[in-house]
């Protein structure tokens, strides 16, 4: 196998490092070996090579929000939504910017992908993040033909030699082999020496895909609430939507499911950013606070405001965000005389605004009829036990489950996919092994939503959505400087 040029892996590296330490600290253990391994990182994003294997751009994430017109034109073309983050986007913006880099590109893939591909040299991809990267036709669980063929007409014509087929990673399934690691991947995992070539490893996946599994929510009309750095909603569908909606992704479970995906590129930043500010404000008192603790006391006061947070009204815009149709970032908190502004109001209208372009796509689906049984949440904004959850009940109107493992996100998910790789039962369904084997009794703890708290909502949004005016303004003006 050839040693690939690209982004250097110290992170990777300092990462396995700190699991091996941790390991040898628990359980007295020198890790050489373990029974398989998966790589899960951020969906969508674009990161393109030529034959040499050199990377020919930097990476582009979900957070480029450039690709407005290759955006508009696939949809289009496809009558299928192609939102600016995915892949397949980035890629065609850079065939109508005319990057030169586009007449030496051999393959492109996601970040997950890449580093699959740096340790068993297998351009692969889990089905659910390749379903990031340009649409996946459920039936036969692999890219869609018809659109392909019409994005090789489409790019024909303005001069490309390749075909998209030849550039896409190989889509898996949750549990199908996808490659051992081998001695150069070994050696970049571990520059030690010690870890062993040889361990099978799981396709890889995007942190949407490994979030269903996370929370066990990869059956028909289930869905899980994934809320960090953005935030995304994942609802297993039973059919396919209607009509075409450009708020809403369509996407697949790990095991090829189609799913409804209403992504947020902003969450949690902003309240960070506040947090970080408090922090300040106690260590300049004299006095410091565990983060932890900071939170929690932070996040509980929210619960304490106004139902309708008084009036207040912020947008934690640190990126654009598509559903609004926003293409910058602007992070503002804004508020009138009249406003009731106290700490309990101000940290609730900073988790309401968290879930309020999420809430746009959520009505779209409820216009269309999706019926959901269960709604998990995970991510780190529901590691204060209740607040998050409540607040969630409230954006969802429905009850909100969260589990033990609320915190883990995508590292946990990816890891009971590399399990199922390894020890799957012949004919063994994800769902059923995850049922079964992993999540058995363990239901989690569910809240109902609060009539007042969904009320309060309610009026919250109206805000919100009148609001964005003030937003697009401030983004105007700023960029104007």
């Amino acid at each position: 196998m050839d040693v690939f040029i690209g982004p250097d892996l110290e992170g990777l590296q300092t990462s396995y490092a700190e699991l091996t330490r941790e390991v040898k600290e628990k359980y007295g253990v020198t890790l050489t070996a373990v029974g398989s391994i998966g790589f899960s990182a951020m969906m969508h994003g674009y990161m393109a090579f030529n034959q040499e294997n050199e990377l020919l751009v930097p990476f582009r994430t979900w957070r480029n929000a450039t690709t407005a017109d290759a955006e508009k034109e696939l949809t289009a073309l496809f009558k299928y939504n192609i939102p600016q983050r995915w892949s397949i986007a980035h890629l065609y913006q850079a065939v109508l910017n005319k990057e030169e880099h586009t007449n030496e590109v051999a393959f492109f893939t996601t970040l997950a992908g890449y580093i699959h591909w740096q340790l068993t040299g297998k351009k692969v991809l889990g089905i659910g993040d390749a379903s990031g990267m340009f649409p996946i036709d459920v039936e036969k669980k692999n890219y869609d033909e018809r659109m392909i063929g019409q994005f090789d007409a489409l790019v024909a014509e303005k001069g490309a030699t390749w075909k998209l087929a030849d550039l896409l990673p190989e889509v898996l399934l949750a549990g199908d082999a996808a490659g051992n690691l081998t001695e150069v991947g070994a050696k970049l995992l571990d520059p030690t020496g010690t870890l062993e070539a040889g361990i099978p490893l799981c396709a890889p996946e995007g942190d949407a895909g490994t979030g269903m599994v996370a929370t066990n929510s990869v059956a028909e009309r289930t869905g899980n609430v994934s809320a960090g750095t953005s935030a995304f909603a994942m609802i297993v569908l039973e059919q396919d939507l209607n009509e075409v909606h450009p708020e809403i992704d369509l996407v697949t479970t790990p095991a090829g499911s189609l799913v409804a995906m209403v992504h947020t590129n902003n969450c949690s930043s902003d309240i960070n950013a506040w947090v970080k500010l408090f922090r300040e404000f106690s260590e300049a008192a004299g006095f410091a606070i565990d983060t932890d603790k900071l939170f929690a006391t932070l996040f509980n006061k929210a619960l304490e405001g106004d139902t309708d947070c008084g009036g207040l009204l912020s947008y934690g815009y640190y990126s654009g965000e598509n559903i609004t149709h926003l293409a910058e970032g602007r992070p503002l908190f804004v508020r009138t005389p009249e406003s009731n502004f106290n700490l309990a109001n101000f940290m609730r209208v900073h988790l309401f605004t968290a879930f309020g372009a999420m809430k746009i796509g959520m009505n779209i689906l409820k216009q269309e009829n999706v019926a959901i049984d269960k709604i998990v949440g995970h991510g780190g904004i529901f590691k204060t036990p209740e607040v998050g959850q409540k607040v969630l009940a409230a954006v969802m109107d429905a009850p909100v489950t969260v589990m033990e493992t609320a915190g883990e996100g995508g590292a946990w998910g990816i890891a009971l996919l590399a399990a199922y790789a390894d020890r799957k039962e012949t004919s063994e369904t994800l769902d059923a092994f995850l049922d079964k084997k992993v999540f058995g009794a363990d239901e989690g703890i569910t809240i109902a939503p609060d009539a007042r708290d969904v009320e309060g909502f309610g009026t919250f949004i109206e805000r919100y959505q009148k609001g964005l005016a003030i937003e697009q303004a401030a983004v105007e003006h700023l960029s104007l400087r």
